[in-house]
């Protein structure tokens, strides 16, 4: 199989009619319906028309196929029946099984990583995202040399999973590919170096970090905008944040925090990608507080949050490491919930530790939120009695700054505060002095 050309490989993204292949062989957590709805909703976010949804048990994974040969040829009906230009295999394929899958179903076969990369090389839209996309397809890619690499000279996302010229020499596309890796992981190199910089300059500010976490459509982005006013996309689409957004807010007592809005997790993230994307999670690594985003709406929300909580072991923060900022539960989308289901979700939350239900929707629960995050980054804060002169504009407007002024007294040419000060402002305001 050649592959669709270029043109068509656009065409074929946009409106193609795909089928959704289910393999369930360690189901564990999750729900059949709810993997089904998510295949789609990935399938949806490259504009593929999702015509039939198929499951099936999988006791013992066929090297050759992945899948029984009956249910191979189940499948390969249902692309007939319906027309199906697309096979979506919701698992990780070997480039055997995918390239057999194909001659069997007549029809091109994509597995969950490919589409998952599709994606992201679609959405991405900062140089450095789309950097990381691109070395992601690459290392995905280096295995399989089934597809023309004519797409390296290419400077823009979606990078062809569903398409591409045709064959080419196999030791030309391994020297091309390591040519292009190599370079790629320079400039993601420079890239780490500046987000550095800019790191340390916001730590000798210093304005506290909060990061959005979570699973990927559990409305990280829609709490985002109501917490800051922005205009972030914010859509019920899988992956519609990809690349790292950053904004300040003020809460109660905090004049100025820096609030960071991260991409999802998903369940089975390609490897690639969290490789790829550590450069992008490092302002996880480096927040003073985590907010973990959960859509505790989702059939699904407690596999979730096991992904997401596995993600952050594996980038060195969270529970399980002891490392990284203290994480905060966001339950989120009440509004989702009908009555009975969300007076217990209440009652949960209030008995839980670190966890605030929200609906960033509607505004439920989001005031509470300022409040206790606001609490969490000012624990430890003491009330210091400082003597300025009142001429010391600059200390003055600092303090106001990065602390909460409590009173303030001016008697001739001496100002007196009462300012609460967290351990690292007023050891800042003592070396500042």
């Amino acid at each position: 199989m050649t592959g669709f050309g270029r043109e068509e490989a656009d065409e074929v993204r946009h409106g193609a009619r795909a089928i959704i292949a289910l393999p369930e062989i360690n189901s564990g957590l999750r729900d059949t319906a709810a993997r089904l709805d998510e295949a789609a909703g990935l399938a949806a976010a490259i504009g593929l028309e999702v015509v039939d949804r198929l499951s099936f048990r999988v006791r013992q994974p066929k090297p050759a196929t992945l899948f029984g040969s009956g249910q191979v040829e189940q499948i390969a009906i249902a692309a007939r029946m319906h027309d199906a230009e697309l096979i979506v295999v919701d698992a990780a394929l070997t480039p055997v099984q995918q390239q057999n899958l194909e001659k069997a179903c007549e029809a091109k076969v994509i597995d969950r990583t490919g589409l998952i990369l599709e994606i992201f090389g679609e959405r991405a839209a900062t140089a450095e995202g789309r950097l990381q996309v691109e070395l992601a397809h690459l290392d995905y890619q280096a295995g399989r040399l089934v597809r023309s690499w004519t797409h390296l000279e290419r400077q823009r996302g979606g990078f062809g999973f569903l398409g591409g010229p045709g064959e080419t020499q196999i030791e030309a596309d391994r020297r091309l590919i390591r040519d292009r890796m190599a370079k790629i992981r320079r400039e993601l190199e420079q890239v780490r170096k500046t987000r550095g910089l800019h790191r340390a300059r916001r730590e000798r500010a210093p304005w506290p970090v909060v990061a959005l976490v979570g699973y990927t459509n559990a409305g990280k982005s829609t709490l985002f905008n109501r917490l800051t006013g922005a205009d972030v996309m914010a859509e019920n689409l899988l992956f519609a944040t990809l690349d790292p957004t950053m904004r300040q807010v003020s809460l109660p007592g905090i004049d100025k925090v820096i609030l960071s809005d991260t991409v999802g997790f998903v369940s089975d993230l390609p490897t690639q990608l969290v490789a790829a994307f550590r450069a992008t999670l490092e302002e996880v690594t480096a927040a003073d507080l985590i907010l973990h985003v959960r859509d505790i709406a989702h059939p699904d929300t407690d596999a979730q949050r096991a992904d997401v909580l596995a993600v952050l072991t594996e980038i060195g923060v969270g529970p399980e490491t002891g490392e990284g900022a203290p994480i905060i539960e966001i339950w989120n989308k009440l509004d989702a919930l009908d009555t009975e289901a969300h007076d217990r979700v209440l009652a949960d939350a209030a008995r839980a530790e670190d966890v605030i239900p929200v609906s960033a929707l509607t505004g439920e629960g989001v005031e509470d939120l300022r409040r206790q995050v606001a609490e969490r980054l000012l624990a430890g804060a003491l009330v210091h009695n400082i003597v300025l002169p009142a001429a010391d504009g600059g200390a003055i407007a600092w303090l106001h700054q990065h602390g909460e002024v409590i009173d303030q007294a001016l008697e001739g040419e001496t100002l007196t505060l009462d300012v609460r000060l967290s351990p690292d402002e007023w050891s800042r305001f003592q070396a500042r002095a």
